[in-house]
């Protein structure tokens, strides 16, 4: 099935599972408010007489998002249709259970009283209701009426080689699709195609063209078109290896995009607001403490309170990264001095015991607070929360493998996997770029508040430090 369409059914099934949890509040309520239940000995009647139901409808406003929601994070909605019932059982079992708790979050946050009759009929409910909707579309999908209401009949265009390849590929996923056939263009004639699509009544032609020639696939396509069926052509021409494949459109032409990172998205849009509200929240909490390093600084060592430096940013934009001084004045200078005792492998510099840290400084790196002012860097977005460490511009022009810079893709973040993955003890400069490519190709929200969590230990216990 196309992404596109498959969204949509996903989105769907979202709405009427947020609805089913919805009307599973309502019917728990309303069994509650009008029957008698025991469990052995626990009578799920006992408490007092329940408001009327209008009191708490604002909780759909709660339910109905965050039911899909559950059952997204469980992945759900990445199952095949017809894939395992255990499976499918498993993961609608969790998300009623999860679901569950939050209810009972919701209404002491919203300080509702309930019965708890109530909350456990809701779970039992919403679980029963969502299988049963998912036992009837099964079963829709299987009858008679409808394959042939929802199975599309298709068939493949390409050399053998690209046709069986994409077959192989497809596996389960073409399961609402019915492949009658598939042909060479340099075999057949076109004619003989369109015949085989009147004949069979096709409703869809997946071209498979890495092999086969445009001119041939430009007619076939053309033909599909007067027909009214619908073409659709693999866009695997050229061997990408992480590149991701979309189609767009620039200035009313149509392209395909071949990006490696992520793409715009509403996700992405949610990270830069996370970035500005949580670095607004981290500086007014880390103030205090940012004003006491400031004084220590200024007190146990001449220099400037802060250190400035060119890092590279995002594609290697460089900006000023700050942070706390924590060595002397002239560190730089001695760093030349020092180069015998890089513990790093690659163009990275990182001493052990550095003989440039002040003893002040040796505190503030124990637990990362002189990278505190690094807040600021996010709330001017040079740098986000989450993403890889900005190195110094001097660092990345001796780069000795280009594909390094890909960490250079989306923009550095105040922590990522490395800090939480051994930090300094990691003396392994391709491990460190590893874990920043690994970071940016499964990159997710959820991924990085697991990195923000898992941070916070690391911090405040000084692991890895030096």
């Amino acid at each position: 099935m196309l992404r596109r369409n498959l969204q949509f059914r996903t989105q769907i099934h979202q709405w009427v599972d947020g609805s089913l949890c919805a009307i599973a509040l309502w019917f728990a309520h309303w069994l509650r408010y009008n029957y008698t239940f025991k469990i052995g000995s626990w009578n799920l009647a006992s408490e007092p007489i329940l408001p009327f139901f209008p009191n708490y409808f604002t909780l759909f406003l709660v339910i109905i998002p965050m039911a899909p929601l559950v059952l997204e994070f469980q992945g759900f909605y990445k199952r095949t249709l017809f894939g395992s019932r255990a499976q499918s059982l498993w993961q609608l079992l969790r998300s009623s259970v999860v679901s569950t708790v939050g209810l009972i979050l919701v209404l002491y946050m919203l300080k509702y009283e309930t019965a708890r009759g109530v909350i456990i009929l809701y779970g039992v409910l919403s679980f029963c209701l969502i299988l049963t909707k998912e036992e009837l579309v099964r079963w829709a999908y299987r009858n008679k009426v409808g394959i042939a209401q929802f199975k599309r009949r298709v068939v493949l265009v390409g050399t053998g080689i690209d046709t069986e390849r994409l077959k192989a590929q497809m596996g389960d996923l073409h399961e609402d699709m019915d492949i009658l056939g598939s042909f060479d263009l340099s075999e057949v004639t076109l004619d003989y195609l369109v015949a085989f699509l009147h004949e069979h009544a096709i409703n869809g032609v997946i071209f498979a063209a890495k092999h086969t020639s445009f001119g041939q696939v430009e007619k076939a396509i053309q033909a599909c078109e007067l027909e009214g069926i619908d073409a659709w052509l693999v866009a695997d021409f050229f061997n990408t290896r992480i590149s991701r494949t979309s189609f767009d459109e620039l200035n009313g032409r149509p392209v395909l995009v071949f990006s490696s990172i992520p793409a715009i998205s509403w996700s992405g849009i949610a990270k830069q607001a996370i970035d500005l509200l949580g670095g607004l929240v981290l500086l007014i909490v880390l103030l205090p403490f940012m004003i006491l390093a400031a004084i220590a600084i200024k007190v146990t060592s001449p220099g400037p309170v802060l250190f400035r430096q060119q890092r590279a940013g995002l594609n290697g934009k460089p900006f000023i990264m700050y942070k706390f001084r924590s060595m002397v004045t002239n560190a730089e200078q001695l760093k030349q001095e020092l180069t015998l005792l890089n513990e790093m492998s690659g163009p990275v510099f990182k001493v052990t015991h550095d003989p440039r840290v002040t003893p002040v400084g040796k505190i503030l790196r124990k637990f990362s607070i002189d990278e505190f002012p690094q807040i600021f860097n996010v709330l001017r977005c040079e740098m986000s929360l989450v993403g890889p460490r900005p190195l110094p511009v001097d660092e990345v022009e001796r780069f000795d493998d280009v594909a390094h810079r890909r960490r250079l893709s989306v923009k550095p973040g105040l922590t990522c996997l490395w800090q939480i993955s051994g930090r300094n003890d990691l003396t392994d400069f391709n491990e460190w770029v590893r874990l920043d490519l690994q970071y940016i190709d499964n990159w997710s929200l959820w991924l990085d508040f697991k990195i923000l969590w898992r941070t916070m230990p690391v911090v405040l216990l000084g692991k890895g430090a030096r």
